[in-house]
């Protein structure tokens, strides 16, 4: 689909209409973010040049094509908005009739009801050429996966099938990523079609072409979910459904009628060829741009990494670069004469710019992305050059956030090379207008963005690109809102980097973002601060902004929409005023022009006049003195430049939590009295989220000696009639219990009665209260002993009494306390309690302070001992973690401590947590073991249990058992077990790494290569599985005797095996299993 020419705003602005009162505004709301500027949009309105988003588009061929659409869109999502809104109104598609959209839940087993209409006996046979789709995120993929898997099987008989997917996934510590993982390894091992798109300007051909696949194979359709599926932008030649309908009936008997001997991959070329010919585009299952004699070539998949890739090596190659890029479109039929067509002959380079799931798979050497071993296979099997390229798997995790920088930053690394400048400018950036607009999503001015960039879009000659990110976990819900403007056509989906104008519209931004930093060399940057007073802008304006204004050359400028008392309660004045002002700062020389769009746009003639007269007063411009340059120069402040998107709408602020409180035994007396009537629930731990049970100490046992540094302990608990159960390689959840010494000195010292209650939510249902003592409470549910956080600091500076407590609070909760947290922290190792003792006029009631400090959390140790061997018996083998603080306090971990000190018979709360750990289905599949330290702990239990299977005449395999610790005298853990194992021909072999008991170190890696032969049988040869368990740092050195292990039975059997791909199988097969922390 082509990029946008001047001519046309599209239908979206004629959709703003005046009203006939000139004192009455336009409510202007954002219904989604898949929407164009928010804004619902009818299906007829779609075509020619017109503002849409890439999701609005896919939408609009899944509607026009199908059937019934099956949408697993996750609340906030939204990519089946349209959809909905159209089946509601019963617009009807191609076929005549409103498209039945049926909203379900990503869940196990989803895909099931999709599955049963299809293959339905009731389904009515005249649409079974009627395509059926799906819409979803990634992350459902892998729910979704086993009926993709059945339908894939039974798709002879099935109706044309093509699913939708938005690459979004959330991760825990990286909010909204755009995940391609999951939708490429589901492509290829279910046999699936799989066609990327690689801008929104061509989603709503690619929707189609994938549709049109899916008459030869069910088809995926991949997108990039977080910034592709939802940012604004104006395409010229946007097909109407009549035009969908043309095209769609053509290239349909097209297919029908191909050649039936040919294979899939076949099919699809044809398929693309007659596309091309209809819409007169130029397509390519892979598509090469850069130098024309190129030494290094990138291959790149997903939306943004194709753009960006492009717009980079472009500019690059225009200077000279011997560089260039290949883009994936069809990534699944994988044509390797196709993908080697496209390669220079020149190219002696080849780098995969490969997505992986997050840092730590970037770091494993181990880890693949999927593009790399395609490519790897496909140049490896080619003959077009005598001495083949090489080919590099260039990684990147998924939470990357990707510009033209931090591409070219990968580019040069490749390259060797190091990048000149601190950004790397596109051509265009000199002909965009280019806006960042920062507030909270609850501000009064939020939607000024949104009017702005509508008012922008009218003007014909402009193409306006907009876009918005929500960061829910910063001040309460923060926005960023990116605006563009530019005559040419524009494809820019990464983050505004050098900003004409940057808008700030709440101080308390400016705490976590240095938001001066996206504004370009001589830019402008808008603060909104309301009742300002000149001789306070150094008070209000972070050290770190008024540095980098004076240093760039900023235009600083302020905003006081406070002013007036009537503008300051106003909600539509505060927001005219900041749409005037930043109007005026941005525009300076279509003032005028702009101010009479924004009367027809607003309405309100009378409050907007009042407004543009009061701007003189409001706006003012702050200079900045050359000593602002000289402030930080000893100590600079960093502050997040970018915020990190972890939702696609507003933070939903109406949670009412129920109200907790202090009270007596009396309270809990008639709740236990009348159970019925006060719904009185008595439960173990109710306050844990898993199943627990309560077991007894049998045995606790020191296992290194007393005068050794570290006291590594071996404990066993009494099941009795708990009703554990466990299986080999689980882990037990051990919930402990705060030192009681500890928490009496703390009651008193906060001055509370033990004995008193406290109700506290349930973190399983908030409507819930669980009531406990204020000592069981600090014991068992609350980690006060705990490391604080940064929110910690800042929550406790609203109750501190003094105000210089209250300012040091405050200071450390905000960036410019960053350091001094840091060495709280790491270094100091100070506990929430340390901080209520140091900042004596900071008390929080104890129900709030329940609400600040976080719960313990149950600590997991791996399971030394076999059910099947000792029934009523739980074994762990712990270390107890230990260190001196700078106050020279010995300072424990809470739970290794907790239970070094446990005396038989005690009572402990416990769970039981699945592992990766398991044993091979065949007993006699050999076992490759490498465990450090305490990580021998899951081999004891399966060193148990083979021994009892030997017992009994079973043939166990070989068991080849490698340990390694720092002395042998000290901690051979274990020890004589293993020896008595290996006499009685239980364990095979045993190496046995003892660090710094010779001059030179020996880890367990040396142990295994030397005894490669061993390996090689009972690994490769004998298909046996290998285990690692201990801490994370000899995983690559460990995976590296493996795979010398593979390349050395390969050279012997004369096999053509790449090693790393072969560890990813055995990885896929459960024969190479790690458990390392």
């Amino acid at each position: 689909m082509s990029p946008t020419q001047p001519g046309s705003a599209g239908v979206l602005a004629s959709q703003v209409t005046v009203p006939e009162s000139q004192t009455k505004r336009v409510e202007f709301t954002r219904q989604s973010a898949t929407l164009p500027f928010g804004q619902p949009v009818p299906l007829s309105s779609i075509y020619g040049p017109t503002y849409v988003t890439g999701q609005l588009l896919v939408q609009q061929i899944a509607y026009a094509l199908s059937d019934k659409i099956f949408s697993y869109s996750p609340e906030t999502f939204d990519l089946d908005a349209a959809v909905k809104d159209w089946s509601a109104r019963q617009e009807k598609n191609i076929h005549g009739y409103a498209t039945a959209v049926l909203p379900l839940q990503t869940r196990t087993g989803a895909g099931a009801f999709a599955l049963g209409y299809i293959f339905s006996k009731d389904f009515d046979l005249t649409k079974r050429h009627i395509p059926q789709t799906l819409l979803a995120p990634s992350l459902s993929l892998r729910h979704l996966r086993s009926a993709l898997d059945q339908l894939s099987l039974l798709y002879g008989v099935a109706s044309p099938f093509v699913a939708h997917v938005a690459a979004a996934d959330y991760a825990a510590n990286s909010g909204l990523v755009a995940d391609y993982g999951s939708a490429l390894q589901i492509a290829e091992e279910l046999g699936l079609g799989l066609v990327s798109s690689a801008s929104a300007y061509e989603s709503q051909h690619m929707a189609l072409l994938a549709t049109l696949m899916a008459k030869i194979l069910p088809t995926l359709h991949v997108y990039d979910g977080v910034r592709t599926a939802r940012e604004t932008l104006r395409v010229i030649d946007v097909l109407s459904q009549a035009g969908v309908a043309s095209i769609f009936g053509k290239l349909s008997e097209s297919v029908d009628n191909l050649n039936t001997r040919l294979d899939s991959a076949g099919k699809v070329l044809e398929l693309l060829q007659a596309f091309n010919g209809e819409l007169g585009t130029e397509y390519e299952p892979f598509e090469y741009v850069g130098h024309e004699s190129p030494d290094t070539v990138f291959v790149v998949f997903g939306s943004v990494e194709v753009q960006l890739a492009k717009q980079v090596i472009l500019k690059l190659a225009s200077d000279s670069a011997r560089i260039g890029v290949v883009s994936v479109r069809i990534y699944r039929p994988f044509i390797e004469e196709a993908f080697i067509k496209v390669l220079p002959a020149s190219v002696q380079n080849i780098n995969v710019l490969g997505q992986v799931a997050d840092d730590a798979a970037v770091s494993d050497g181990s880890a693949q992305s999927a593009l790399f071993s395609d490519v790897l296979t496909a140049v490896a099997f080619s003959s077009k050059w005598a001495s083949a390229p090489t080919v590099a798997d260039v990684k990147y995790a998924a939470s990357e956030v990707l510009t033209p920088t931090r591409i070219a930053e990968i580019l040069f690394s490749e390259e060797g090379k190091e990048t000149a400048e601190s950004r790397f400018s596109l051509p265009y950036s000199d002909t965009v207008e280019q806006y960042i607009f920062w507030d909270t999503d609850n501000s009064k001015a939020r939607l000024a963005p949104t009017v702005v960039g509508i008012l922008l879009s009218q003007d014909h000659n402009n193409n306006v690109y907009f876009g918005e990110s929500h960061d829910n976990l910063v001040q309460g819900g923060v926005v960023r809102s990116d605006l563009r403007s530019s005559q040419k056509s524009i494809d820019a989906p990464y983050p505004v980097e050098e900003a004409d104008v940057v808008f700030v519209g709440d101080e308390k931004i400016l705490k976590e973002f240095t938001a001066s930093r996206g504004v370009k060399n001589s830019g402008k940057l808008l603060l909104r601060l309301s009742n300002f007073k000149g001789e306070e802008v150094e008070k209000r304006i972070p050290e770190a902004i008024r540095q980098d204004v004076q240093k760039r050359n900023l235009a600083l400028y302020v905003l006081d929409t406070g002013l007036s008392p009537a503008f300051e309660s106003d909600d539509d004045a505060t927001r005219l005023l900041v749409e005037l002002s930043f109007l005026k700062i941005a525009r300076p020389d279509r003032d005028q022009g702009a101010l009479q769009k924004l009367s027809e746009l607003e309405g309100n003639q009378v409050k907007l006049q009042e407004c543009h007269d009061a701007l003189g007063q409001c706006l003012k411009q702050i200079e900045a003195p050359e000593s602002w340059a000289e402030v930080l120069a000893d100590a600079p402040i960093e502050v997040s430049k970018t915020l990190k998107t972890n939702s696609f709408a507003p933070f939903d602020k109406q949670e009412v939590e129920p109200e907790l409180q202090l009270s007596r035994w009396e309270a809990a007396a008639k709740g236990l009295v009348f159970q019925e009537a006060y719904t009185t629930n008595i439960n173990l731990r109710p306050d844990q989220s898993v199943k627990t049970y309560t077991v007894h100490v049998k045995e606790n046992r020191r296992l290194t000696p007393t005068t050794y540094d570290r006291n590594i302990f071996h404990i066993e608990f009494d099941l009795g009639d708990s009703g554990l159960t466990y299986n080999i390689g689980e882990a037990l959840g051990i919930h402990a219990e705060n030192d009681p010494k500890m928490v009496l000195e703390f009651i008193e010292s906060y001055g509370l009665d033990a004995d008193d209650l406290v109700q506290i939510p349930s973190r399983e249902d908030s409507d819930v209260v669980e009531t406990r003592t204020v000592y069981q409470t600090l014991t068992q549910g609350i980690d006060i002993f705990g490391k604080p956080p940064k929110r910690f600091y800042e929550a406790l500076a609203d109750h501190a009494a003094d105000d210089l407590e209250k300012k040091k609070l405050a200071s450390l909760g905000a960036q410019e306390g960053a350091e001094e947290f840091k060495r709280r922290s790491e270094v100091d190792t100070v506990t929430f309690a340390d901080i209520l003792e140091e900042f004596k006029s900071a008390r929080p009631g104890f129900p709030e302070l329940v609400r600040l400090v976080g719960p313990l959390k149950r600590r997991e140790y791996s399971i030394a001992s076999a059910q099947a061997v000792t029934p009523n018996i739980v074994a762990l083998m712990i270390v107890v973690v230990d260190w001196v603080d700078t106050q020279g306090r010995t300072r424990y971990g809470q739970a290794t401590r907790y239970l070094s000190r446990l005396p038989v018979g005690t009572a402990v709360t416990v769970s039981v947590k699945p592992s990766v750990m398991k044993l091979p289905i065949r007993d006699d599949a050999p076992l490759i073991m490498a465990g450090l330290g305490t990580g021998l702990a899951p081999f004891r239990a399966f060193v148990q249990y083979r021994a009892m299977q030997k017992a009994q005449g079973k043939d166990i395999g070989a068991i080849l058992l490698y340990l390694g610790s720092r002395h042998q005298r000290e901690e051979y853990l274990y020890g004589e077990e293993w020896e008595a194992y290996l006499d009685a021909g239980v364990i095979t072999l045993l190496g046995a790494a003892f660090s710094r008991d010779q001059p030179h170190k020996i880890y367990i890696q040396d142990r295994m290569r030397q005894t490669m032969s061993d390996i090689v049988s009972a690994y490769i040869e004998k298909e046996g599985s290998f285990y690692l368990c201990g801490p994370t740092w000899p995983v690559p050195d460990v995976t590296d005797v493996l795979k010398e292990a593979i390349a050395a039975e390969a050279k012997m059997t004369r096999r053509k095996v790449d090693p790393t791909k072969e560890i990813d199988r055995l990885k896929e097969d459960g024969r190479y299993v790690l458990e390392v922390y």
